[in-house]
């Protein structure tokens, strides 16, 4: 679409004689006030997404000219491309959405959800009557009122899950806790497999001594694994839901690490590490984009055709053909040694990237 410019050679935004279509001071382009609905809504969709000639100019080095791009970049030509961060955090999103796309289906029963706040339900009577015992020490007291806090909680949680439904509460919800009172009043040999919520397990925890309580760190997993169990969702679909919203993040912390990798393994090339890590971004930017275009040409294969894994296997060895191709442009190395250091890095970074993983799951299973 045709661009109107103003005759006027002053910049409408800081007043600066202007000696061409932009402002040498501020960068505003001297174009009319006045513009039509469709000029407005192209400069909006322009600047918002970037699909001006920026983008498309950043796509052909980026899929067909490995290393290029870097080169550009810290050779100072970076007004025709799109910024490396802009472009990774515009692609990583659709990788990500096509990559985690399901339909995610609530598998809880109503018989389980009534189920769980029958034993909600009679685990607040039994606190409740624990609390007004004068018998009981301090430190116990502190642990039922904890107790108390949390029951209340989920109770609160599955009364608005299940607002739509009828509930009925029958008395053997209570009844069947009754058996955790005789146990904190008399018996010292406490069997946790009897404890059914989170609540009841601190109550456990309140009968035992001071040195046979778990630690802080022990408690929370034991109210993670109850939280896992109550919840309408799968322990599978809990993780696997929380795991899509951290792999993002930590795929965006890795591209320092892999950097760091860079720098290591190519010191000899004396170059600082923001090169190193304008090459991580692109890099990614051509694996994400690159697999993603892949994801969709599987989507548009007919499933009788079963040739999945062939199309994967061969992107495979198209990453693997970009990365030796760009890492020779960039380091400027000769065949032998780009490959030794691509050997280097692959095992380097593999071991990165799997801690990281243990780490998120691990993250995800015990916090998120």
């Amino acid at each position: 679409m045709k661009k109107h410019y103003r005759k006027e050679n002053d910049c409408l935004n800081c007043g600066a004689e202007l000696k061409g279509k932009f402002c040498y001071v501020c960068g505003q382009e001297n174009l009319q006030i006045k513009e039509s609905f469709g000029h407005m809504m192209n400069h909006a969709i322009s600047d918002y997404f970037h699909f001006d000639h920026q983008f498309f100019h950043t796509l052909k080095p980026l899929l067909f000219k490995p290393g290029k791009l870097t080169i550009d970049y810290m050779a100072g030509k970076r007004v025709q491309y799109l910024h490396p961060v802009k472009m990774y955090i515009f692609i990583s999103l659709i990788f990500f959405l096509l990559l985690f796309k399901s339909n995610d289906e609530n598998t809880a029963t109503h018989e389980g959800k009534s189920k769980h706040k029958k034993e909600l339900a009679g685990d607040q009577k039994l606190l409740d009557s624990l609390a007004k015992d004068p018998h009981i020490s301090k430190t116990n007291k502190d642990l039922i009122l904890l107790a108390q806090q949390e029951n209340d909680k989920e109770l609160k949680a599955a009364e608005n899950k299940s607002q739509n439904t009828k509930n009925i509460i029958d008395v053997k919800g209570h009844k069947a806790h009754q058996n955790q009172l005789d146990l904190f009043e008399n018996d010292e040999d406490v069997n946790r497999s009897k404890d059914t919520t989170y609540a009841m397990y601190l109550i456990t925890q309140a009968k035992l001594p001071d040195e046979k309580r778990d630690n802080f760190f022990v408690r929370h997993v034991h109210k993670r694994q109850y939280e896992l169990n109550t919840s309408d969702k799968s322990i599978e679909e809990t993780l696997v839901e929380g795991i899509k919203h951290a792999a993002p993040k930590m795929m965006f912390l890795l591209l320092p690490l892999f950097a760091l990798l860079l720098k290591i393994a190519f010191w000899k090339n004396r170059k600082f590490y923001v090169e190193h890590l304008i090459y991580s971004f692109h890099f990614h930017c051509f694996v994400f984009l690159f697999w993603s275009i892949i994801m969709l040409f599987n989507l548009a294969i007919p499933n009788g055709w079963h040739i999945d894994d062939y199309v994967s296997f061969a992107a495979f060895l198209v990453v693997i053909w970009y990365s030796y191709k760009s890492l020779r442009a960039v380091y400027n190395r000769s065949s032998g040694r780009t490959i030794t250091k691509m050997v280097g890095l692959f095992f380097s970074y593999s071991f990165v990237l799997a801690i990281c993983l243990f780490l998120m799951v691990m993250t995800v299973a015990l916090f998120d």
